[in-house]
């Protein structure tokens, strides 16, 4: 203890300043592409809609209570309106008479919208296969992620988001679309 105190007592009390407070960093400079921040920005504030159709949704909303906590993904708000939410995610199997309506939801989300599908019922009807039910939500809406299961479990939700948010990360032209300028030739590239 003697030893740390005989070492700042002949300190300048503008050096103590510059050492316990980390003045003596020097600034430094950041360099990035417009579509590398827009995109940076875009993949860690994912708002998805609340949109649950049978027992997945169960575990879609224990991924948002305090033991999986997507808030650290930045995707804790759940939007009650597609006006306000980027991601929709697909939990239950789909009726025939449901698929117009989750049409007119995806139709409804602002660019860039994401869809995720959850569970085998979503993705392809799972242990249904009647005429009642879709045989898979990318009949209707095009689909960014597949989550496997039956349901899955929240930690799979949990990487799906993650894998969109690679995704997002790894877009094209995303700066341009955002200011229309047709970015959708640089992201068919």
């Amino acid at each position: 203890m003697s030893l740390g105190k005989e070492r700042y007592q002949n300190l300048d009390p503008h050096e103590f300043r510059q050492v316990f407070y980390g003045n003596q960093q020097h600034e430094g400079i950041v360099l990035t592409s417009l579509d590398k921040a827009v995109n940076w920005v875009r993949k860690n504030s994912i708002w998805p809609m609340t949109f649950g159709l049978a027992c997945c949704a169960i575990e879609m909303m224990s991924m948002s209570a305090s033991r999986f906590d997507i808030a650290r993904f930045g995707a804790e708000v759940f939007r009650p309106s597609p006006r306000q939410s980027d991601l929709i995610i697909i939990a239950g199997r789909v009726s025939q008479k449901m698929a117009p309506v989750i049409k007119q939801l995806y139709d409804q989300m602002p660019e860039p919208k994401y869809a995720i599908s959850m569970g085998a019922c979503a993705t392809s009807g799972g242990v249904f296969n009647n005429y009642a039910l879709v045989q898979g939500v990318n009949q209707v809406i095009p689909i960014d992620v597949y989550v496997p299961g039956c349901p899955p479990r929240p930690e799979q939700l949990i990487y799906a988001l993650m894998m969109l948010q690679e995704k997002i990360a790894n877009e094209k032209g995303s700066f341009r679309r955002t200011l229309n300028l047709g970015g959708d030739e640089a992201a068919a590239e």
